[in-house]
């Protein structure tokens, strides 16, 4: 992203990777991203590595702010960015399996109200559609822009902005016939999360709070810009300018996207929290927590729908094939394609590396966002991947 029922499941003895607050456990690895902070320009950088449920590596190095000396620690907060797409998709799954929703479920179907006023073929997109990129509707343009811009001019909580969202968005002509072509497409997870806010009473923020967050412990995490109003209590979000020079970005209107886009990217959590949650995918949700969705429904979260070209942008899929909040990309330092989604507000930059095979998974992020930084995480990535793959 950039704008600005109970379940069988195996649950492993020994180390858990569900930690508990300030239980830590694996080897730490500051010695291997410290060289990364200067070659990639990065103010910090964390990162952990999970093998078959357990955290083996871990660590965070550099600064909250750029120019200071204010360390950041592994429970600091980093941004996550679109890797939430994933999560939201997660929460439609679990909708899915409730009645509540169906992957054909299209927008007809969930604003028959809005009928009237959508733009030709626009109330046959669907749900997948939607969690895929491939609905056909308007993506990130001006319009959008705009419509975040004058959403301060509407009353009512996130879920009715999110309805005025939609009810603007359905009179636009779709730009492509749906399912027929792919565009990342943030306007797109904004509605899906709409019609999981219409078929299950409750927003989509307090959804991820008690679907996600809660269940799979992850107590660092939360919603919007990662440090406190007026404090530099987590890594701060950098810019490199122009000039060269780094701007940070205090908590603040420009510090985040906007609150209504949430399905699309606006999660914040630890390193350690971002391990947990990709560990558990990593193992197809055999592992505790168990009462999300089924194994059979993870694995068609995490089923390609569409060959994609990609993007050049820091946070944006690129070349691979995409599935719903995840993508598969091949990779010169892996054997076969792998799980992947990275994240972007513009300021930080996450990434999630999972090999399913191998039941591993590698989690990055720091505070800062460009097409070096971005580069960056990936050479880290490969580095951890050939470190854990060894003797395999």
């Amino acid at each position: 992203m950039r704008i600005m029922r109970p379940r069988a499941c195996m649950l492993i003895l020994g180390v858990s990777l569900v930690l508990s607050p300030g239980v830590i456990r694996g080897q730490t690895i500051g010695h291997k991203l410290e060289p990364y902070l200067k070659s990639g320009e990065l103010p910090a950088v964390a990162a952990a590595v999970v093998e078959r449920g357990t955290i083996t590596e871990y660590g965070a190095v550099g600064t909250r702010k750029m120019g200071s000396e204010i360390p950041v620690t592994i429970h600091d907060k980093f941004h996550l960015g679109s890797d939430t797409k994933a999560m939201t998709a997660t929460i439609a799954g679990m909708m899915i399996e409730e009645s509540k929703l169906k992957w054909d479920s299209t927008l007809g179907d969930i604003f028959p109200e809005l009928k009237d006023s959508m733009a030709a073929d626009v109330e046959k997109v669907t749900l997948e559609q939607l969690l895929s990129h491939t609905s056909g509707m308007r993506a990130d343009d001006e319009n959008l822009m705009d419509l975040l811009k004058n959403s301060v001019d509407v009353d009512g909580d996130l879920n009715d902005l999110r309805y005025w969202i939609v009810k603007e968005s359905v009179k636009l002509p779709l730009v492509a016939k749906s399912g027929s072509a792919w565009a990342y497409n943030n306007r797109g997870y904004t509605i899906a999360g709409a019609m999981i806010e219409k078929v299950s009473g409750k927003t989509w923020d307090e959804l991820i709070v008690e679907r996600i967050f809660e269940p799979f412990q992850l107590t660092t995490a939360g919603l919007g810009c990662q440090s406190s109003m007026g404090k530099v209590d987590a890594p701060l979000g950098h810019v490199k300018q122009k000039d060269g020079s780094f701007k940070s970005y205090l908590a603040g209107p420009n510090a985040d996207n906007s609150p209504i886009l949430g399905p699309a990217g606006i999660a914040h959590l630890s390193i350690l929290d971002f391990a947990t949650w990709a560990g558990w995918n990593a193992g197809n949700g055999t592992r505790a927590p168990c009462n999300i969705v089924s194994q059979q429904m993870l694995e068609k979260i995490h089923q390609p729908v569409f060959t994609v070209k990609g993007e050049n942008r820091p946070g944006t899929p690129p070349a691979g094939q995409y599935a719903h909040g995840w993508g598969w990309v091949t990779v010169d330092w892996a054997p076969y394609p792998l799980l992947y989604h990275g994240g972007s507000n513009g300021k930080n930059l996450a990434q999630v590396w999972i090999d399913k095979q191998k039941d591993i998974a590698i989690v990055l992020m720091t505070n800062i966002s460009n097409p070096k930084a971005d580069d960056t995480l990936r050479k880290i990535a490969s580095e951890l991947y050939q470190d854990a793959t060894t003797g395999y």
